[in-house]
């Protein structure tokens, strides 16, 4: 099957690409770089450069394919968040209906059944309804946990101050996920198209509260009384933007801390009855966490 992939070859555009390839599928993936055509041609699959911003060239790219693999690439310069997220989703959903692609795998995240309060997740919540619009196209939503990858944001402190924290407290239970595990799940659906019309699936690893994070991570680098701090939403905010990121990013993830405090982010994956299909355990994570602290 030609299968088409974005996100370029990030935390999970990658590894699922390998993955197709050695079953023999043929594989696209779309980039805004040019530089990265070497390394995707060396997977075996082909380079299609463009931006996601382009209809007319996302058409291009999926016309003729089987299915798609959509995401959202991540940002750090929208002057409005969840609006970039909203329209490159309408970008991505009007290419698709444009091309005729019948089956698509779209990346969204646990909290996207909320319309609003929850930073970029929000964002998301409108890509899911734009694509639920889609006529004759089946659809998988993968609502993905709190990427493991994201507690490399946590280095410095853990360096300069001796914590690790956010503005949620430290007996919430974290829906994590390796970006692995995820790839696995998006394969297990490409590979086989055997999904139909549209649903949602929850990708998790584990669940975990942020004090036995905290506790994991501080025995993998030799800190074993490392806490988990929680701050208020101004200082979570200042601290943010001390480390250089932008207004509407910062004040964005707060947004979103505020909805893991008040449980609402997690609460529809808790009526699922929390599904935990992942295999990477917060343990295994913390050996990588470890060898890039050490570095």
């Amino acid at each position: 099957m030609k299968i088409v992939i974005t996100g370029s070859l990030g935390n999970v555009s990658k590894p699922l690409a390998q993955k197709l390839v050695k079953s023999g599928h043929q594989v696209v993936v779309i980039s805004s770089k040019a530089d990265k055509v070497n390394a995707i041609e060396e997977l075996g699959a082909k380079a299609a450069i463009g931006s996601v911003e382009d209809v007319q060239f996302l058409t291009a790219q999926f016309s003729g394919a089987d299915a798609v693999y959509a995401m959202v690439p991540p940002t750090m310069s929208a002057a409005d968040w969840k609006g970039h997220i909203e329209k490159i989703g309408q970008n991505l959903a009007q290419a698709i209906q444009a091309s005729g692609v019948k089956n698509v795998v779209l990346l969204s995240s646990i909290g996207a059944h909320l319309e609003d309060g929850c930073g970029p997740v929000s964002g998301l919540y409108r890509v899911e309804q734009i694509f639920n619009k889609l006529k004759n196209v089946n659809l998988v939503y993968l609502r993905a946990g709190f990427f493991y990858n994201n507690l490399f944001a946590n280095l410095n402190l853990i360096k300069n101050a001796g914590i690790i924290g956010s503005n949620y407290q430290a007996d919430t239970q974290m829906i994590l996920v390796d970006p692995a595990d995820i790839a696995a799940a998006a394969y297990e659906k490409l590979n086989t198209l055997s999904f139909k019309g549209h649903s949602v699936e929850y990708v998790v690893s584990d669940l975990r509260t942020n004090a036995e994070v905290a506790k994991s991570l501080g025995a993998a680098i030799g800190k074993n009384d490392l806490p988990w701090v929680e701050f208020k939403d101004e200082d979570s905010l200042g601290g943010m933007l001390g480390a250089g990121l932008p207004q509407e990013i910062a004040k964005n993830y707060v947004e979103m801390g505020t909805a893991v405090r008040s449980g609402k982010m997690f609460s529809d994956f808790e009526l699922q009855g929390k599904p935990v299909s992942g295999k990477t355990k917060l343990e295994d994570f913390a050996k990588v966490f470890a060898a890039v602290y050490n570095n």
